[in-house]
C-alpha cells in the first residue's frame, strides 16, 4: 500500500479475500491475472497451485463442501478461465458454495479478439448464480463482497467474478466497508407460514405410511441434529439421496438407506407404497424417481425446499414449504405430535428379506477382489469416520451402498453433474479444510487417470489423502450399460493405465497395490501410517455391476437385480 492511502486493485482483492474469511485459494497463474499474483505475495491468504484450473475449481468445491464455508480458486483469462467451466458446472448443480475469480484482458481490448480473450461471463451465464465483469480498481472489493454474499445465501452457488488487467494495476483509495450488502430484489430468506406449517403437522398425523427424504439441503443448513429430534419423536423411516447420506445417521434403526436408480430396493419398494413423502432439501431428480407417471402415485407430498423454482418442477406436491429446511423442521418440531409407526417400519424391513446383507459378517470372506469387499473393509478400518471423496462411476455406488456414513459433510461427490476427475483434486481441497480429517478418496481408473496430475498437487503442498483406485480396467458405469441395454458391446469402455504405483512413485509419494481381499488390512494399514499422499491400486473383478439398478425411464419399484447365483460377493439388492 502506498504512504497516500492508495492501494491497486490487485491489492484490494487480496485484502478483500482475507476479510471475507478466505484463508487459500486453488489457483494457476497466467497473463492477465499476474497482477493480481504479484500482489499476492503481500497477503496473508494461502495460494495452492494446481496441475490443471479444473482441479483448481474443484479443489475449491471440495473445501466448500468439506468446511461449510466459501471456497476461491483463481485462473487467467482465455483458455485460465474456460478450464474452469466443468468445475463451475458441477458446483451450480449441487448448490456448492465458491467465488471463481478470473483475470481478464485490458478493458480496452475487450472484444477485439485480443491474446487470450473469452467472454468468459457470457459462457458460465448459464452455470453461475450470477457473474461480473469488473473494469475499475474501485469496484473490485465492491463485487467481491456481493459475490461472496450472493454464492452463500439462499440456496448457494458459484459466482465469478471477471477482473480487467487495468483494473487489478490501477490505484485507487481505500477504505474497508463492513457493512451488510444489501441488493435490490435479492432476498433469499424464506420461512414456511404458519398455516403451511400447521398442514403440514396435519398431513403428517393423517398419514400411516410416511417416508422422510433427507436431501442435500439438511447437510448445507446445518439441520442433521433437528432432523434427528423430528425423527424419533414422529417414528418416520428415512430414505437419503445421494448427497443427502450421512445427513441423518445410517446406523440408526429408522435409516432405510438410499434411494433412486441405485438405491436399496425395499426402499424404493416402500416409496412406491407409502401414502405420505415428507421430502427436505432436495429436487426429485430423475435418478431418483423413476419414471414420473408411475412414482409414489398413493403418496401426498410435502416439499420443504429453500428455492421455489425447485417446487412443482419434476414432482407435482400437495405443500410446498419454502424456506431454509433448517428453520421448517423448528418451526414444525412443536407442532407435531409423537407418534409410533413401528408397524410401518416392520413392514418396511420384512421387504429386506435376503438383500439386507450390508453387514460385514455375512460377506463372503473369500481372497477375490471385489469392489463391494474394498468399500466394506474401508469402512470397518475407518470405523466410518473417515471423509471419503468419491468420483463417478461404479464406485461411486459402491461406496454410497457399503460406506455406512452417520455424519454429515464426511461423504463429497458430484451428484447432479456426475463429473468424472472430481474426485482427487476436491479431497485436495477438503483436507485443506480439515487437516485433522482422515481423507480417502474413491476413485475408477478411468476417473483418476483425468486429474492424476493433481498427486504433484499434493505432493508439493505437503498434505496426506490416501486414494483408493477401484481398477477394474473399464469405464465401468457405461460398460455396465452397455451390458444391460446394448448386447454386451463394450464400444471404447475396455480402458488401458498407467501402472499406479510406479506413477505415484513417479511423484515421490507410495503407491501400493491389492489383488486379494486378504490384503487390504495390511495394505491400508500402511497407507494410513504414512506421512504423505498415498495411492492404493485395487484390482478389482472387471465385470462386476451395481445392483440393483432402475433403467433410465422405467418404474422406481421395477428393478433389475443381481441375477442368481451369486458368485463369490453379496448381494447388493
Amino acid at each position: 500500500m502506498s504512504d497516500d492511502g492508495q492501494r491497486t486493485g490487485a491489492e484490494i482483492l487480496w485484502e478483500t479475500l482475507a476479510r471475507e474469511g478466505c484463508d487459500v485459494v486453488f489457483g494457476y497463474p497466467g497473463g492477465a491475472i499476474m497482477p493480481a499474483y504479484d500482489a499476492m505475495l503481500r497477503s496473508s491468504v494461502r495460494h495452492v497451485l494446481v496441475r490443471h484450473e479444473q482441479g483448481a475449481a474443484h479443489m475449491a468445491d471440495g473445501y466448500a463442501r468439506a468446511s461449510g464455508k466459501v471456497g476461491v480458486c483463481v485462473a487467467t483469462s482465455g483458455p485460465g478461465a474456460t478450464n474452469l467451466v466443468t468445475g463451475i458446472a458441477t458446483a451450480m448443480l449441487d448448490s456448492i458454495p465458491m467465488v471463481c475469480v478470473t483475470g481478464q484482458v485490458a478493458s480496452p481490448y475487450i472484444g477485439s479478439d485480443a491474446f487470450q480473450e473469452t467472454d468468459i461471463t457470457g459462457v458460465t451465464l448459464p452455470i453461475t448464480k450470477h457473474n461480473y465483469l469488473v473494469t475499475r480498481a474501485e469496484d473490485i472489493s465492491p463485487m467481491l463482497r456481493q459475490a461472496f454474499y450472493v454464492a452463500r445465501s439462499g440456496r448457494p452457488g458459484p459466482v465469478l467474478v471477471d477482473i480487467t488487467k487495468d483494473a487489478q494495476q490501477a490505484s485507487t483509495p481505500f477504505v474497508w466497508d463492513g457493512s451488510p450488502v444489501r441488493l435490490p430484489g435479492y432476498r433469499p430468506d424464506h420461512r414456511p407460514s404458519a398455516e403451511d406449517v400447521r398442514r403440514a403437522a396435519e398431513m403428517i398425523e393423517a398419514a400411516d405410511r410416511p417416508i422422510v427424504f433427507c436431501g442435500h439441503g439438511i447437510i448445507a443448513s446445518g439441520a442433521s441434529h433437528l432432523l434427528l429430534e423430528f425423527i424419533e419423536k414422529t417414528g418416520m423411516p428415512v430414505a437419503s439421496t445421494l448427497l443427502g447420506l450421512g445427513g441423518f445417521p445410517a446406523t440408526h434403526p429408522l435409516c432405510l438407506g438410499m434411494m433412486g436408480m441405485h438405491g436399496e430396493a425395499w426402499v424404493n419398494q416402500a416409496i412406491q407404497e407409502s401414502d405420505l413423502i415428507i421430502a427436505l432439501g432436495m429436487r426429485f431428480d430423475d435418478r431418483v424417481t423413476g419414471k414420473l407417471a408411475t412414482y409414489a402415485k398413493h403418496a401426498k407430498k410435502i416439499h420443504c425446499e429453500l428455492d421455489p423454482a425447485e417446487i412443482n418442477k419434476n414432482v407435482r406436491v400437495d405443500l410446498p414449504l419454502i424456506g431454509d429446511v433448517a428453520e421448517t423442521l423448528r418451526a414444525l418440531f412443536p407442532v407435531i405430535a409423537r407418534r409410533d409407526r413401528s408397524k410401518w417400519v416392520q413392514s418396511i424391513n420384512a421387504m429386506k428379506g435376503d438383500s439386507a446383507v450390508r453387514d460385514i459378517q455375512t460377506m463372503p470372506h473369500t481372497n477375490h477382489l471385489y469392489a463391494a469387499h474394498v468399500m466394506h473393509d474401508l469402512w470397518r478400518i475407518t470405523e466410518g469416520k473417515a471423509l471419503v471423496v468419491t468420483d463417478v462411476g461404479q464406485h461411486q455406488m459402491w461406496e454410497a451402498q457399503y460406506y455406512k456414513h452417520d455424519f454429515p459433510r464426511k461423504l463429497i461427490t458430484s451428484g447432479g453433474l456426475g463429473t468424472m476427475g472430481f474426485a482427487l483434486p476436491a479431497a485436495i481441497g477438503a483436507k485443506f479444510a480439515c487437516p485433522q480429517e482422515e481423507v480417502w478418496v474413491v476413485v475408477g481408473d478411468g476417473g483418476f487417470q483425468m486429474t492424476a496430475a493433481e498427486l504433484s498437487t499434493a505432493a508439493q503442498e505437503g498434505i496426506k489423502v490416501n486414494v483408493a483406485v477401484i481398477n477394474n480396467g473399464f469405464l465401468g458405469m457405461v460398460r455396465q450399460w452397455q451390458q444391460f441395454f446394448y448386447g454386451g458391446r463394450y464400444a471404447a469402455t475396455p480402458l488401458r493405465g498407467p501402472d499406479f504405483v510406479k506413477l505415484a512413485e513417479a511423484h515421490g509419494l507410495l503407491g501400493l497395490r491389492v489383488t486379494e481381499r486378504s490384503q487390504i488390512e495390511n495394505v491400508v494399514a500402511q497407507a494410513r501410517a504414512a506421512q504423505g499422499t498415498v495411492v492404493i491400486d485395487f484390482r478389482v473383478e472387471q465385470e462386476d455391476s451395481v445392483y440393483p439398478m432402475v433403467a433410465a425411464g422405467s418404474d422406481l419399484h421395477d428393478m433389475i437385480r443381481r441375477p442368481s447365483p451369486i458368485v463369490e460377493t453379496a448381494s447388493d439388492d
